[in-house]
């Protein structure tokens, strides 16, 4: 099903030029990645100690474009700089899941049922592992859609920056959260048929 994440090679083409800038600097894929988890981990933390004020939510999108092209960097500079690892993969998945939930748990405060965030949180998680699957099966990694992490992060980023706007907004969160949670079901289901189908093992 079409994701955000169809547009990313083009992304990719506008980060482009940065890379070289970045190699001559001495920065690493790996210091990409753990910049961009920390970095999430710091701005979760705001979201949750600061979350009856509009700032923080009016900047989430900003950010989470930021940590978007930060993604992007460190799979570049890896793949075309020869930086790949062992402990890239790692780092990159585990950051992937981290920086996930320590940004949309804080959605938890705004919302009258808590448990749709949280819900939607692990869902988002069980998205990743079912897409990280695929190499162990003989599949390629899964990205498909509806609510992949570049999906996630555009609409809980919109919502984000309607709450800093209209605080008034905040009340809509369970419905957004309960939405994306069957999403995100939606998302494993395709993304587990596309591993079978591929797989060399089946």
């Amino acid at each position: 099903m079409p994701s955000i994440y169809d547009l990313k090679s083009r992304f990719q083409n506008l980060l482009r030029p940065l890379l070289k800038s970045l190699v001559r600097s001495g920065i690493t894929a790996n210091q990409v990645t753990l910049t961009a988890m920390l970095g999430s981990i710091a701005y979760g933390l705001w979201l949750w100690l600061d979350s009856s004020r509009p700032l923080a939510w009016l900047l989430l999108p900003l950010f989470l474009f930021l940590r978007m092209a930060l993604n992007a960097i460190d799979g570049m500079l890896a793949r075309e700089f020869g930086q790949q690892s062992r402990l890239g993969g790692i780092l990159n998945e585990v950051g992937d899941v981290v920086s996930d939930a320590a940004l949309y748990l804080p959605f938890a405060a705004l919302s009258t049922h808590p448990v749709l965030v949280v819900l939607a949180v692990l869902l988002a998680l069980l998205t990743e592992f079912v897409g990280v699957l695929g190499p162990a099966l003989g599949a390629p990694r899964r990205y498909d859609g509806p609510m992949g992490k570049s999906d996630r992060a555009f609409w809980y980023g919109a919502f984000a920056l309607l709450v800093g706007l209209m605080p008034t907004a905040a009340a809509y969160a369970d419905w957004l959260f309960g939405l994306t949670a069957l999403l995100m079901l939606l998302t494993v289901f395709n993304r587990a048929r596309a591993i079978l189908k591929e797989s060399r093992h089946v």
